[in-house]
């Protein structure tokens, strides 16, 4: 039996890494050159805790089970997890309506622990909040990650339990034959399947056409973020919302895993055609500021090392479209919307199982491995760990990255895993996430990725060979 995954986000990346589970043969699809390139990499990085849905929500149904599975898959894939917990901030009386709301529809979804906090609650857990707050909403199960890591770590076990992945490889067509899917069809060739689930994010309204569906229907919302540096990183301890609007979470302020703060997002509805657009605005900038400033007036912009935009997929609806179809084997999991990070554990397990007892009666595979173990982080070792590190491999004592302490092993050790671009690189490794942006150490990283890889560095590129990043040398 042969099952297609179409898009390798973090979403689809569990649903195929679940799949190996079972005895199957297992094929994940991915249009970009490497692992959790689109709407996986630019978000903000939380594991919500399920109070901002609706009871009678898909959202719901999965946000509060997947928000529980995170400790534990984390510990099986070795990727950073940081349980915050998290503040909706009420600043008058409406705001403060809100809360209790908030705390109802939270309760009904089965998050624990929700509770309101008085003003010198609040402030004595996050003392730079504004002193003009009236209350907060705690949630302590809010938690942190890296999205991309998930996605990557989740390929890697994935394909050490016999996953195919094919990156680079564009899904052009589904054949689709009494009411049945028949086969997947890419750039690259004709694959014969019995199911195929599609998680494709911004495009998966296009795989759904292509099956002769006409749900989702979606269009991008683009989100503008601003990210300080770990000089930053006192700001705050949690995940400080402002109360929500009917459009969106607000802009927020949080910490990041690896220790700074990010600011954001926005939330601006782009034309359906708009899917690449990923530029920041001044506008869209001034509103980040704004809204971080409300919650917490010390935010110090000098301390900013980075502006970037993500986009969502968004739809009529506004809510996950999860399952099976009217055509036979062919599955969704679209719309990913926010909380979809948080619920996509959650989804994973129970798709994977709907596949497997629906259209394929396939049992479980004893020789399954969850555990993967990541790169090591010599940033995160003790003294003696790392030495222990560099007398296995002495490419570990050599610092490429100065900012986030990536030494030459790491990027190495990334490069064997997969990596064939400084993006690559810097998205298992953090080199070049620092201060600096990889102003220091892109030239070090790219003669390393030649010299693994066996090419000159202009064949090195920035993301995919249509991003080169150098032309050519200066000088013999």
């Amino acid at each position: 039996m042969r099952i297609a995954v179409i898009g390798a986000g973090a979403v689809g990346a569990l649903i195929a890494r679940e799949l190996t589970r079972y005895e199957a043969d297992v094929l994940l699809f991915e249009r970009e050159a490497d692992v959790g390139w689109g709407v996986t990499k630019a978000n903000s990085a939380i594991v919500h805790g399920g109070f901002h849905e609706a009871p009678d929500t898909v959202r719901a149904r999965f946000c509060a089970p997947g928000n529980a599975m995170y400790e534990g898959l984390c510990r099986e894939l070795d990727v950073p997890f940081r349980r915050v917990g998290a503040y909706v901030l009420a600043f008058g009386e409406e705001e403060l309506a809100v809360l209790r709301e908030l705390q109802a529809q939270g309760e009904e979804n089965g998050v624990p622990g929700l509770e309101i906090h008085s003003r010198e609650e609040v402030l004595a857990r996050e003392p730079h909040v504004n002193p003009e707050v009236r209350a907060g909403l705690w949630s302590p199960t809010v938690g942190i990650t890296e999205p991309w890591t998930v996605a990557i770590a989740a390929v890697e076990n994935a394909v050490a339990n016999g996953l195919k992945l094919h990156l680079a490889e564009e899904v052009t067509g589904i054949e689709v034959r009494a009411g049945r899917v028949q086969a997947v069809v890419t750039g690259k060739g004709r694959y014969p399947v019995d199911a195929v689930v599609n998680a494709a994010g911004l495009f998966a309204d296009r795989i759904a056409e292509m099956a002769g569906l006409k749900e989702p229907v979606l269009f991008p919302r683009r989100g503008e973020y601003i990210l300080l540096d770990k000089a930053a990183s006192g700001l705050v301890r949690s995940v400080l919302f402002p109360a929500p609007t009917e459009k969106s979470k607000g802009i927020l302020v949080l910490p990041t895993v690896d220790g700074g703060v990010l600011l954001g997002p926005t939330a601006e509805d782009l034309p359906r055609g708009a899917r690449e657009a990923v530029e920041t605005t001044p506008e869209g900038l001034r509103r980040v500021v704004e809204g971080a400033r409300r919650l917490v007036p010390g935010v110090d912009l000098s301390q900013a090392i980075k502006t970037f935009a993500g986009l969502r997929p968004e739809s009529p609806q506004e809510d996950f479209v999860v399952g099976p179809t009217v055509v036979k084997g062919f599955y969704q999991a679209a719309a990913m919307r926010s909380p979809g990070l948080t619920a996509a554990p959650a989804i994973a397990k129970w798709l994977a199982c709907e596949v497997m007892a629906s259209e394929l009666s396939l049992s479980r595979r004893g020789s399954f491995n969850p555990i993967r173990k990541g790169i090591p982080r010599v940033a995160e070792l003790s003294e003696a760990e790392w030495e222990e590190l560099i007398r296995k491999d002495p490419r570990y004592g050599r610092i490429v990255c100065f900012c986030n302490r990536v030494t030459e092993g790491e990027i190495v050790e990334a490069i064997r895993r997969g990596a064939r671009s400084l993006d690559g690189v810097k998205f298992r490794t953090r080199a070049g996430f620092g201060r600096c942006q990889g102003g220091f150490c892109t030239d070090r990283i790219l003669q390393i990725l030649a010299r693994e890889l066996g090419v000159e560095p202009e064949e090195v590129p920035l993301r995919d060979p249509s991003s080169p990043l150098v032309m050519g040398k200066v000088r013999p």
